[in-house]
């Protein structure tokens, strides 16, 4: 696929440049001239709601860290067993283009009134809800060790995962997406919690992507 793409919309916000392009019937999304997303190929960020929800015994909450282009929101839809969704999602734009430009390739997820949007940052938002979670699901840019915006680092720090499992409810499981494997990532998460797996899903191009599902969260002493 390389046909130039046309540039449907490009806006400044308060963490750099956002632009939404199409290839053909394609959507990209680019992020601080970075390729954060696109329509193209869904299926690990689909395999991040599935998993997690596959091994949750009652997933009736789910919470969404991401829109990106809805594809890990309509996967959680998708399951009879869910009742609510929250959505987080720092981009108003991101949003906007959800209900519009992408909300056919989505199966209009947004319109389910089982969906919350929550317009904040995901980070900050975790350090002060109190909502908990059967299942957490968390596509938070490119991962942990490939972060384009700097302030999503924290969510993989020490407060970060406390803050995580402080959301989660008995028997709940946490998943995160990354671009590229993360050995070191999958080492400090087994500090926090007894049960880790990761899956990685081959992409047509360049490294795969993963999958980190972690569950079970050690007892502090």
């Amino acid at each position: 696929m390389n046909y130039t793409p046309e540039i449907i919309e490009r806006t400044h916000t308060d963490r750099g440049d956002i632009q939404l392009q199409k290839r053909e019937n394609h959507y990209e999304i680019i992020y601080n001239g970075t390729f954060l997303m696109a329509t193209y190929n869904g299926e690990s960020e689909r395999l991040l709601v599935s998993r997690a929800l596959e091994r949750c015994r009652s997933p009736h909450r789910v919470l969404i860290g991401g829109l990106g282009v809805g594809f890990s929101l309509e996967e959680a839809l998708s399951d009879p067993r869910v009742v609510k969704v929250d959505v987080v999602e720092i981009e108003e734009v991101i949003i906007q283009w959800n209900r519009k430009h992408l909300a056919p390739l989505s199966g209009y997820a947004l319109n389910d009134p089982r969906t919350n949007v929550i317009h904040t940052d995901l980070v900050q938002w975790m350090n002060e809800s109190d909502e908990t979670y059967d299942a957490i699901c968390l596509d938070i840019d490119n991962g942990p060790d490939w972060t384009v915006s700097e302030s999503n680092t924290g969510l993989y720090s020490e407060k970060g995962i406390n803050s995580v499992i402080r959301l989660m409810n008995p028997g709940g499981i946490v998943s995160f997406w990354s671009a590229t494997a993360s050995p070191q990532f999958v080492d400090y998460l087994k500090l926090f919690f007894d049960d880790v797996a990761v899956e990685s899903v081959p992409q047509e191009r360049g490294e795969p992507d993963n999958i980190y599902l972690a569950s079970s969260p050690k007892i502090k002493h």
